[in-house]
């Protein structure tokens, strides 16, 4: 039976190419099949290509193969690829292996998720498989659970109508995962709130909706208040450019406009009395805090919101003695050799600079793993840009995933650690997801409500940019966007 795609056109004008895992067979998105003549083909999020070239009618064409955390074999000649006559209506499957310990699933933002599934009249199992809000591309993710929903807010955002997109923060909301809420497998369902026009609003306007500055939020919390009513707080930055701050301070989530307004400016120079990343609430010593850190926790608050909003009302977990100003920092031992960490509101969490700056000094010896964990293979340190961590009960570990700063790509390779305590040490290291010259930054592990196979299965996900990478080439549709990837805590044996 004849059966019509999108377009007026029919899924028998179309050659389809499926590109599976070879271990499960589920179709893998982001790869690439070039021409000789460098015509690139990208599968979707189901692993299609949906083909109509007149000028290959009889002939033979041959594709090489890319993908990142993905191997084809190789010829003779030393070519990555396959050859095939194509021919409308008909479908050919190729098989890829996997060498990313965590496996690619979808793109979550942006146009044409299932763009060539959909011309072939495969199935598309999410609502809108072509355009969700005029979106084409999101910066980083926060999620929460706030009430009976997830909500998802992204940084900047680009639009299909205009090179200049919104700047105020992006949100939606989904159902919770579940039984009777979205499969993480399959895809996700985002619910946009949008302007007139239908395009993603600003959640965080601050100033107004034409204040042409950027604005940035991180350290999303739902908290009680003193009438046991859910708060959602977050803490924003209003930027001038990518490294030009001009404000910071924390802001309320308003359920009747629906978005973040002011409630407390920050001076400049406060640098951690604030929610930062993407925090965590946990009960420590009888008490229920929010734990909050660019990585790993470094603060901690009361989970109160109006402990949350008040500055003189969190801890560090440092090492440091408090000093008139950062460069004068000691660190604090309980004999000769170990630091001595605890929870201090006088002295700023531990960097890695002054970790380093103690090294060089000759006041340590060594690195402590509480910054830079190592590599559990070569033994080298890994040092960590962003990411976020969590409990998990099938592990009985805190863990954390988060993306490496400078390691074989700028900020493509995402590592995978864990440890007894909330706050470390933080040891070992095992790398996950390479992406070859291209970035995946600001990776996001979601909550235990994603989690799969009695928590064995968990999900994350981060910004694939071309951004910081070098690579000269954007992916098409799926550059600036969200990635969703899961992984088997099976295979991450990480010691504590």
């Amino acid at each position: 039976m004849l059966v019509r795609s999108c377009f007026g056109l029919s899924t028998n004008d179309w050659f389809g190419i499926h590109v599976v895992d070879e271990s499960t067979g589920r179709g893998v998105p982001l790869v690439e099949l070039e021409t000789v003549n460098h015509l690139r083909f990208i599968t979707d999020n189901a692993g299609w290509v949906a083909i109509q070239e007149p000028g290959w009618a009889g002939q033979t064409v041959h594709f090489l193969v890319k993908s990142h955390g993905y191997t084809f074999p190789k010829d003779g000649f030393g070519f990555a690829g396959f050859a095939v006559m194509p021919k409308p209506g008909q479908r050919h499957t190729v098989k890829i292996k996997r060498l990313n310990l965590a496996e690619r699933l979808y793109r979550i933002t942006g146009e044409g998720l299932y763009r060539d599934s959909a011309l072939l009249g495969e199935p598309t199992p999410t609502a809108q498989p072509f355009i969700n809000a005029q979106v084409v591309g999101q910066d980083s993710a926060q999620v929460v659970r706030h009430g009976d929903r997830l909500y998802w807010f992204f940084g900047d955002t680009s639009r299909l109508g205009y090179p200049l997109g919104q700047f105020h923060t992006s949100g939606a909301w989904t159902t919770l995962p579940g039984a009777d809420g979205f499969d993480p497998r399959l895809g996700v369902d985002l619910h946009y709130w949008t302007n007139k026009e239908g395009f993603s609003r600003g959640m965080c306007p601050l100033d107004g909706r034409d204040d042409p500055y950027l604005v940035w939020i991180d350290g999303l919390v739902s908290v009680p208040d003193a009438n046991q009513k859910e708060r959602l707080v977050t803490h924003y930055l209003k930027m001038k450019t990518l490294g030009k701050r001009l404000s910071h301070g924390l802001a309320v989530w308003n359920e009747k406009s629906e978005i973040f307004e002011s409630v407390l400016k920050l001076a400049d120079d406060e640098t951690w009395r604030f929610v930062v990343g993407h925090p965590c609430r946990a009960t420590l010593d009888g008490t229920e805090y929010v734990l909050s850190g660019d990585n790993f926790f470094t603060t901690r608050v009361p989970a109160r919101y109006g402990e949350v909003i008040n500055p003189a009302r969190y801890e560090a977990y440092t090492c440091l003695k408090p000093g008139k100003e950062p460069k004068t920092f000691e660190p604090d031992f309980d004999n000769a050799i170990a630091l001595r960490f605890a929870w201090k509101h006088e002295a700023p969490p531990l960097t890695d600079t002054e970790e380093k700056r103690w090294i060089k000094a000759g006041l340590i010896k060594e690195l402590t793993g509480h910054v830079e964990p190592l590599d559990m293979e070569t033994g080298k340190p890994v040092k960590l840009h962003y990411g976020n961590t969590r409990w998990s009960e099938y592990r009985k570990r805190w863990i954390t995933l988060a993306v490496q700063s400078n390691g074989t790509s700028a900020l493509g390779e995402v590592w995978y650690c864990e440890s007894k305590s909330p706050t470390g040490p933080w040891t070992k290291a095992r790398k996950v997801v390479t992406h070859e010259h291209y970035s995946f930054y600001n990776p996001f592990l979601h909550d235990a409500s994603f989690d799969q196979d009695g928590g064995r299965i968990v999900y994350f996900e981060g910004t694939y940019s071309n951004t910081f990478s070098g690579n000269a080439h954007e992916t098409s549709r799926y550059d600036y966007n969200q990635i969703m990837y899961r992984l088997d805590l099976d295979k991450m044996q990480v010691e504590p």
